[in-house]
């Protein structure tokens, strides 16, 4: 399954010099793949798309910036919604 993750950290936490914001998450996860990753640096703010198909892999992948970030984890898909019979 897909899952679209904003996740966002307070200036004071801002990990820039410091490990970067791919520190915040596991990025060598084997059982969460990452489809995309962008950055909005003034905001503070990462976006990605992953693929995993437990949420307790996508909590263990988040697990790095648990105490300085707020996630919000928004299941996507690429296909559009059936029309109903």
């Amino acid at each position: 399954m897909l899952f679209h993750i904003k996740q966002s950290h307070a200036p004071k936490d801002c990990p820039y010099g410091k490990g970067g914001s791919t520190s915040l998450f596991d990025g060598g996860s084997k059982d969460v793949q990452i489809r995309g990753y962008w950055l909005a640096f003034p905001q503070h703010t990462t976006y990605l798309v992953v693929e995993t198909d437990d949420i307790a892999h996508l909590q263990a992948f988040l697990q790095p910036g648990a105490g300085v970030t707020t996630c919000e984890i928004t299941p996507v898909s690429d296909r559009p919604v059936p029309r109903p019979a």
